[in-house]
């Protein structure tokens, strides 16, 4: 018997799951509240889909589902308590849903599943609970392979859409649909190719939550610019943050000015530093360190306080432990957390501002800068040079290399991958992968240098942006004609809604690795195999070789 199941990553143990403890250091405690988190949210789902028919919304309920989702993806949060606190406040949710609808819950479609009736009691009923509504129960191989592939993709567009309604900004498609797929997977009665619809219209939302996060971020602080990024260390304290939230790092910024105190990026923060409103602050340093993974050595040399803004956390060290703050869904057991702000106001940071105060400065552990910002407005900006560098030759071939970055050796294929590259190739690059190869010296053509990183995950939109508008200016019909190739690192589920979008804008031959998806039985893998070419990976010269020889 195991005392947990979980999937969603690429690092399930073994490559089918982790049924002891996650691998991201999770407890079977904590994973199955998590499964009786995500099982509450559903129950709410099965009553404000049929509220939302009626016309009545409720932006409570629907950022507990977006907060839930989000908290529930690998690397976010382990807080024990903090789940069982949430789950008690979605029952409170549920069950207001189910009087506000009193008159109409004979025509709630799955009123009568156990997700929509259950109640905790005490903490001991409540974990027993919790225990018996995981992945596991669905029986059948091929249903849970789509129910699961289905939730992991919402979990990633709830991440989005979370980032983008900080900002101010949502999409009440994308929250109608979050609803109606969650409800999805508790109906018995759904065929497999039902819910493998299902799976592309997440796609399509995946579209267009990235289109609106895109629109939330370039809105509210510019478009990203084509930028040199110090990675060496300054002399003053510093105060490093992490994780994916740009009005985190905009109100860390202007809490810091004129303190003392410097601020630096980490892992998917990078970006921060491409977006002309961050640019005017002194005080925003560069960028420290590497991929997520890494932050167990890099956090304890950094000697300063760090910020963690979203997933991605590593169970700490005592080596940093007292200066590790978290804020919005992430938690660690014994952490110090950051609350939101009341009513709108910003958050305070004054405690982890008076900590970095009293530190050391940064130890450097590199120098030189590094070069990003190649969002779509940015490329766009020089699509002249690049549509010539195409024409003539110059430019064979492009690599789509985004996604994650991961603690498997294995992954050292991509930075083996891009070494190995023809000089006349181009990187296409979002999101943590990027630390593979992005501070290899692999030069550029024309000026053009041959890694081009957009951003943060959620930017892969803005390569397929840039991708739709190459199809365009070189008069083609089908997005596959175009000279590009996929070769992505995945490893949570925020890549999988990135995937789905890109399946749904017709991307095919994309090949995932360091090993495709744990939670994909033979025949949905199958499925995605023959309906749109999806592909692992091999060795470095036996997948050249296969990417070079496509005409």
């Amino acid at each position: 018997m195991s005392s947990m199941f979980c999937f969603q990553c690429q690092e399930a143990a073994k490559g089918t799951g982790c049924t002891i403890q996650g691998v991201c250091g999770k407890t079977s405690d904590v994973a199955n509240l998590q499964d009786l988190l995500l099982y509450t949210v559903k129950g709410i789902s099965i009553y404000s889909v049929k509220a939302r028919e009626l016309g009545v919304t409720d932006s409570a309920s629907e950022q507990f589902i977006i907060k839930s989702l989000f908290a529930t993806i690998t690397n976010a949060n382990f807080d024990r308590d903090g789940f069982i606190a949430r789950v008690r406040e979605g029952i409170v949710i549920r069950d207001g849903w189910k009087k506000r609808l009193a008159g109409s819950l004979a025509d709630v479609p799955l009123a009568g599943h156990d997700a929509g009736l259950w109640t905790p009691g005490t903490d001991e009923v409540l974990e027993a609970k919790a225990a018996a509504v995981g992945v596991l129960a669905t029986g059948n191989e091929d249903v849970r392979s789509l129910r699961e592939l289905l939730t992991y993709g919402l979990k990633g567009m709830a991440a989005y859409m979370e980032h983008a309604a900080v900002l101010g900004y949502d999409e009440a498609g994308a929250q109608a649909f979050l609803e109606r797929g969650l409800a999805a997977t508790l109906n018995d009665e759904l065929t497999a190719d039902e819910l493998v619809g299902l799976v592309m219209e997440c796609g399509k939302y995946g579209v267009d939550v990235m289109a609106l996060l895109d629109r939330a971020n370039t809105e509210t602080y510019g478009n990203p610019e084509i930028t040199k990024v110090n990675i060496g260390v300054g002399d003053r304290p510093g105060i490093l943050i992490s994780g994916h939230d740009l009005k985190d790092m905009e109100e860390l910024l202007k809490q810091t000015e004129g303190t003392g105190v410097d601020v630096y990026t980490h892992s998917e923060m990078l970006p921060a530093h491409y977006y002309p409103a961050f640019k005017k602050y002194s005080h925003f340093v560069g960028n420290y360190g590497n991929a997520w993974w890494k932050q167990n050595e890099e956090f304890a040399s950094f000697n300063g306080p760090i910020l963690m803004t979203t997933n991605c956390v590593v169970p700490p060290k005592d080596s940093y432990k007292d200066r590790l703050y978290t804020t919005g869904n992430t938690g660690y057991p014994g952490i110090k957390h950051i609350a939101d702000g009341k009513d709108g106001a910003p958050k305070d940071f004054s405690a982890i501002i008076e900590q970095a105060k009293t530190c050391a400065s940064p130890t450097g552990i590199e120098s030189g800068e590094i070069v990003g910002g190649f969002a779509h407005a940015a490329v766009m900006g020089v699509a002249d040079q690049v549509v010539d560098a195409v024409k003539t030759g110059a430019i064979k071939r492009f690599f789509v290399m985004a996604g994650c970055d991961g603690r498997m050796k294995s992954r050292n294929y991509y930075t083996d991958f891009a070494q190995a590259l023809p000089s006349d190739t181009v990187i296409l690059t979002a999101g943590c992968a990027k630390y593979k190869y992005n501070k290899l010296d692999l030069g550029d053509i024309g000026g053009i240098p041959r890694v081009l990183d957009a951003g943060q995950c959620n930017d892969s939109y803005s390569l397929a942006v840039i991708a739709l508008k190459l199809k365009e200016v070189f008069g083609l019909e089908d997005i596959n004609d175009l000279p590009i190739s996929y070769n992505i690192a995945w490893y949570e589920q925020k890549a999988v809604i990135v995937l789905l979008a890109l399946l749904y804008l017709g991307v095919k031959n994309i090949h995932l690795g360091p090993t495709l998806p744990a939670f994909l039985s033979p025949n949905v893998a199958k499925v995605l195999v023959d309906t749109f070419g999806i592909g692992g990976i091999t060795t470095v010269d036996e997948d050249m070789e296969r990417f070079l020889s496509v005409v």
